[in-house]
């Protein structure tokens, strides 16, 4: 029997899935393994926990693996390609082949056909593919020059919209009271996230290279709340990440294609799966850009384009 192992390697949280010819034998989760956020020793730790976890939980060992396919983040630059290869080669024998997250992601909403996918995770970027197998990105140039969207922009966008807003309030006047007023819970809500107890340690903290991204599900949960702050971020997260699925559109599926009726559509990250508020302003927003474009309800999962693409690479080889 031949094994296959996929891997999805994300800035927040690794999740690796086994499986053989014809079916998922099991999936795991570990911590993040993006080398450029975490460092090659987190993430050398992440990937081979997760793997050797998914493997337990499939009742093989890694040496068993004929074939595994790694999407990550970065994966176009050689440095961390290699660097990824040679994590996992400590602990599986078999190919090994690093691909970009957004490759897998395609892979799993699409296969081998056309489409647009939009990854709102700890970072962002969209990717596209014509039915002439032309293809497009967007966005994805880091979390510090880009990332629009993602939820370390999330996190980093509410905290400075908060400082904004005690700025204002220090102006004095009526506005102002209700300025502060309505800044006050989700400022708390951030500072509990980050374990600060002062103003002072806040900002320092927020200049400090933070993980903003962490703040990302507090955002959430007092957006849901109906704080009015954390859904104006929310918003424009939606906005952004439509943005990117616009520029896909506009270099890959020209208007003047009379016969394409429909762009399919996916998102994919815990942006979209946690967040609902996010998922329908993108919705409303693609469609004013495009009304071809149709995207899917259901969140995409990365890591089944993974194993796939590790079972086809493997298959082709024995033709």
């Amino acid at each position: 029997m031949a094994y296959y192992l996929g891997i999805d390697g994300g800035g927040s949280k690794t999740t690796c899935a086994v499986g053989n010819e014809f079916s998922l034998l099991a999936t795991f989760h570990g911590g993040p393994s993006n080398i450029t956020r975490v460092g090659e020793l987190r993430a050398r730790e992440a990937l081979q926990q997760t793997i050797r976890g998914a493997c337990a939980a499939a009742q093989i060992a890694p040496r068993q693996v004929r074939r595994a396919c790694i999407g990550v983040a970065g994966a176009g630059r050689e440095q961390v390609a290699e660097t990824i290869r040679k994590i996992t080669a400590e602990i599986i024998p078999g190919e090994i082949e690093v691909v970009g997250d957004m490759q897998i992601a395609m892979q799993a909403a699409f296969g081998a056909g056309p489409g647009v996918i939009v990854i709102a995770g700890t970072g962002s970027i969209a990717y596209g593919r014509n039915e002439r197998g032309a293809t497009a990105r967007a966005g994805g140039w880091g979390f510090a020059i880009s990332d629009e969207g993602s939820a370390h922009w999330i996190g980093r966008t509410a905290v400075s919209t908060l400082l904004r807003a005690i700025d204002q309030a220090r102006e004095g006047g009526e506005e102002s009271d209700e300025s502060a007023a309505q800044a006050r819970p989700l400022f708390g809500s951030l500072k509990s996230v980050w374990k600060l107890s002062s103003f002072a340690e806040f900002v320092r903290t927020a200049n400090d290279n933070p993980d903003f991204a962490a703040l990302f599900p507090a955002i959430v949960a007092r957006a849901e709340g109906g704080d009015t702050f954390a859904q104006s971020v929310l918003r424009q997260a939606g906005r952004e990440l439509a943005q990117l699925a616009g520029i896909i559109v506009r270099q890959i599926f020209p208007d003047d294609s009379a016969s394409l009726t429909h762009i399919a559509l996916a998102m994919v990250g815990g942006v979209f799966q946690h967040s609902q508020q996010v998922r329908d302003i993108f919705g409303y927003e693609v469609r004013k850009l495009d009304p071809r474009l149709m995207p899917n309800p259901q969140i995409v999962e990365p890591v089944a384009g993974a194993l796939q693409m590790a079972r086809e690479a493997h298959s082709s080889r024995l033709k």
